[in-house]
């Protein structure tokens, strides 16, 4: 398969009632465990290299990495760049080959972020890719606390940025470890009926099985990412292993047992979001 825009793999799922997981990276053994879950389910998969990801490895090398998977994969792959906070670090991302960047202005105020996300989506489109964007400021379990999405400035922002998918704070919290009660389904509703833009869920790790598959299936939430349980599926295999052998020392032989449980983690992951 070629390198999908995150256009080209929303648009079907808006249309055929599912969502794509949209997975938070950290290395090249998560990417591959990644792709080997979707081509294992016959879905799409969105590779997202977030701040933390882009702190430990710059943006040219991942770039190459998710290219590189993706021309070698059977399903569409989309190279998403994740919470980029400025318009240069999306202009590298693009640059570096990216399909997709997300630019996160949600903690500045509405007229600047729809400004600035204006501006990134006509950057992104004239080089033929996606852009997302996020209304409303999603928090972090422990950190900063939300706030939610209006539903008139979710249809304004849709409106006036030309976002190809748009990120809302639903009752979502990024990096939760187990899931929460649940997202508020009146404050997404009321969004929909003023907007037609694909929604992303952002902290999609807090969200119940249950709620993931029925909102994929029956509202225009496409996307929802994950990481967090992802995350701790990988560190706990890599305890295992290392814990299995204190005399082992090579990293290719331990980390290579983090494949199968992170692959297996995954195909659970995506069967939540399937029609």
């Amino acid at each position: 398969m070629t390198l999908a825009t995150l256009s080209d793999v929303l648009q079907p799922a808006l249309g055929g009632g599912y969502a794509v997981a949209g997975l938070v990276t950290l290395g090249w053994e998560e990417m591959r465990a990644y792709v080997a879950a979707a081509e294992a389910e016959n879905c799409p998969v969105i590779l997202q290299a977030g701040p933390g990801c882009r702190a430990h490895t710059p943006l040219p090398v991942l770039g190459r990495m998710f290219t590189y998977l993706a021309e070698n994969a059977s399903v569409p792959v989309v190279a998403h760049l994740d919470h980029g906070y400025t318009h240069e670090e999306c202009r590298i991302a693009l640059d570096c080959g990216f399909s997709s960047v997300m630019f996160d202005g949600s903690r500045k105020p509405l007229q600047q972020n729809i400004d600035e996300t204006a501006a990134i989506a006509q950057m992104a489109h004239e080089a033929g890719i996606s852009c997302e964007g996020e209304i409303g400021f999603v928090g972090y379990s422990g950190g900063e606390a939300s706030a939610g999405t209006d539903p008139a400035e979710a249809a304004r922002f849709a409106r006036e940025t030309g976002v190809d998918a748009m990120a809302i704070s639903v009752g979502n919290t990024h990096l939760q470890q187990e899931s929460g009660a649940g997202l508020d389904e009146e404050r997404i509703r009321a969004i929909e009926a003023v907007t037609e833009v694909p929604l992303v869920i952002h902290g999609g790790s807090g969200v119940p099985d249950e709620q993931r598959l029925k909102l994929a299936r029956t509202s225009r939430i496409c996307k929802f990412n994950i990481g967090t349980e992802l995350r701790m599926a990988f560190g706990a295999a890599l305890r295992e292993a290392v814990n299995r052998d204190p005399t082992r020392f090579d990293r290719v032989s331990i980390l290579s047992e983090t494949h199968d449980p992170v692959v297996a983690a995954t195909r659970h992951v995506l069967r939540t979001m399937k029609a």
